[in-house]
């Protein structure tokens, strides 16, 4: 079944700053628990945004949310002293959000992961850009995951992500990152894909029916896992019915389960 990565408590989203600022556990216990309900597979916690203040905020927040977090946390931050620290507050085996073969951030987070039981989103990006073919892509997951299981990540813990692009600057950019992830899934079976759906619809109207469109795609070529905002009924209902489409809801048990809550509609 596809694994949904709620991205909501972030504070670069205005809202979730001002709750965090003024510590208002209220709010950011509200919104964890909507974001569960509507079928969130993992919370990511990114307390980045106040500069000089991503320590205490990670805290607070890891305080807030552990007591009502019934799924695993997704750990956000590109400070491997921040992720150190969230690590060992977490109750249930997280995911650490992100690698990247880009050399600064490879080193510095190498060390961190190395030994960890954890998951890890990793990017198909280095130093010399965004990639600009599948083959740019197939070949950074490679050296993704080879590099990972050098350090004794499992290929299964790994979720890659083959960075979407803008369909608007180049009407290629679809194909090649079905084509790429394909390639992936063929190569690493056990691997997982995963990343943001909204870049494709950039720059274009109606990208509320385009992400859900790629989203289908995307999952027929094999993607598994997403990170979006569950409160999103239409893209949820339409992840939910995907996956019985690919065969990975037995029975369509969990198709009728959400037409019976409502949350599938026509």
């Amino acid at each position: 079944m596809f694994e949904v990565i709620g991205e909501r408590i972030n504070t670069s989203r205005k809202l979730v700053q001002a709750a965090v600022a003024e510590r208002d556990a209220d709010y950011i216990i509200d919104d964890v628990t909507k974001q569960q309900e509507a079928g969130a597979n993992y919370i990511d916690v990114n307390a980045g945004a106040r500069i000089g203040h991503e320590k205490e905020d990670m805290t607070w927040l890891l305080d807030t949310i552990q007591p009502i977090a019934t799924v695993p946390l997704t750990l956000d931050s590109p400070d491997p002293a921040i992720l150190e620290m969230a690590f060992s507050m977490v109750e249930k085996t997280p995911m650490i959000n992100s690698i990247s073969l880009e050399k600064e951030r490879f080193d510095a987070m190498m060390p961190f992961l190395e030994g960890k039981e954890c998951k890890v989103i990793a990017l198909c990006m280095d130093d010399s850009g965004m990639p600009n073919s599948s083959g740019d892509i197939f070949g950074r997951a490679k050296t993704l995951v080879e590099e990972l299981n050098r350090i004794s990540i499992p290929t299964a813990a790994i979720y890659l992500d083959p960075l979407v692009q803008p369909i608007s600057t180049d009407s290629t950019k679809g194909v090649m990152v079905l084509d790429a992830v394909r390639a992936i899934k063929a190569e690493y079976p056990e691997v997982h894909i995963t990343g943001g759906l909204s870049n494709i619809s950039y720059g274009l109207p109606q990208r509320h029916i385009i992400n859900r469109t790629f989203v289908t795609l995307m999952m027929a070529a094999g993607m598994d896992s997403a990170i979006i905002d569950p409160l999103d009924k239409k893209i949820m209902a339409t992840i939910r019915t995907s996956d019985m489409l690919l065969g990975y809801d037995d029975f369509c048990m969990e198709f009728l389960k959400g037409v019976r809550a409502g949350a599938i509609e026509s």
